[in-house]
């Protein structure tokens, strides 16, 4: 039979009240007390129901994690920062995977509210109008980790992907690469607009207007990708900078399958800096997102507003770095 907190507190003889006390670590209990009450506990094996917990204190100490792919290292190398810091704090997580689809995230954020969790992170994705609007409409704090989606004013934590992208096409043109092509995820629409202005900066910066000789594509996956190389074989493209990794290493593999020489036809550099990056040859380029930093940050982020403490902005910009290892120049 399940032990609840009346059996514990009829074996110590003393009140529901005290073993609740101690429980949630109240100072207000005679250390002889508190030594009986524990005693107890181990004694009839007691586990303190979360629900029935959070009913008392208006808190579960659970926070929900939504994630577009749960199988794409991108996404992981998130949940590994944000999980350290949630264990830290004394939170459990439940973790919900939508497979990129629009509704299922919705469905997933109403269920995790309708649970009560404490706050709501968002690892990456593409957020859908509906799901902005319930956000907008809960009261409960959600933040959104890596993905970019600044413009609502939803709590975030993010790299600068202009400067990203900028720096990285700024060392392109610099080496005479002119004719790039970016390839997008679909994983954020104002993250992908921002690096695209990036871009068309870095070319302007050198003289040249970006829209003519910036090509945009669309693959976030392995196959996607090497059917961009077999786009890209007929065109005058010399270099690619492409948000997956699994989308770089197809289009290195299309380059290989084809007998072309990287990067003397093609540079490619990639945006996520996973550790698929150096586990291929040539090893890929790649800006690095620091991703167990954009985790760990945005699980304390939420901490502090789950707790509503003074946060000095609701949205953080981590540094980066760009790794030029030999798919370039």
């Amino acid at each position: 039979m399940t032990v609840t907190i009346y059996d514990v507190a009829r074996e110590a003889k003393v009140s529901m009240a005290t073993v609740s006390r101690v429980l949630n670590g109240n100072p207000n209990v005679k250390p002889e007390t508190r030594k009986k009450v524990k005693d107890v506990i181990d004694k009839l094996n007691y586990r303190p129901n979360a629900v029935a917990r959070g009913l008392a204190s208006k808190k579960t100490t659970t926070v929900g994690v939504i994630i577009p792919d749960i199988s794409d290292l991108y996404y992981s190398a998130l949940a590994r920062g944000l999980e350290d810091i949630a264990e830290m704090y004394n939170y459990q997580i439940i973790i919900t995977n939508t497979d990129q689809d629009p509704k299922k995230e919705q469905n997933a954020f109403l269920n995790l509210v309708s649970k009560q969790v404490d706050g709501i992170i968002f690892l990456g994705g593409k957020l859908s109008e509906a799901v902005l609007q319930d956000i907008e409409t809960s009261k409960v704090p959600v933040v959104i980790c890596g993905s970019g989606e600044a413009e609502n004013d939803i709590p975030n934590v993010n790299i600068d992907y202009f400067e990203a992208a900028k720096e990285a096409s700024r060392k392109l043109i610099a080496d005479g690469t002119k004719n790039i092509c970016f390839v997008t995820a679909g994983y954020s629409r104002f993250q992908e607009s921002r690096m695209i202005t990036g871009m068309k900066e870095a070319y302007a910066e050198a003289g040249l207007n970006g829209d003519d000789y910036l090509m945009v594509e669309d693959a976030a996956d392995y196959e996607k990708g090497k059917e961009i190389f077999g786009k890209l074989l007929d065109t005058d493209r010399d270099a690619v900078i492409v948000i997956s990794d699994e989308t770089a290493i197809g289009i290195l593999h299309g380059g290989h399958d084809h007998g072309v020489a990287m990067p003397q036809r093609l540079q490619i550099i990639s945006c996520s800096n996973t550790r698929l990056v150096t586990m291929v040859r040539p090893k890929i380029s790649s800006i690095a997102v620091p991703l167990y930093d954009l985790g760990a940050v945005g699980m304390r982020l939420l901490t502090k507003l789950m707790n509503e403490e003074s946060v000095d902005t609701t949205s953080v910009v981590l540094p980066y770095s760009i790794d030029y290892r030999t798919t370039t120049r």
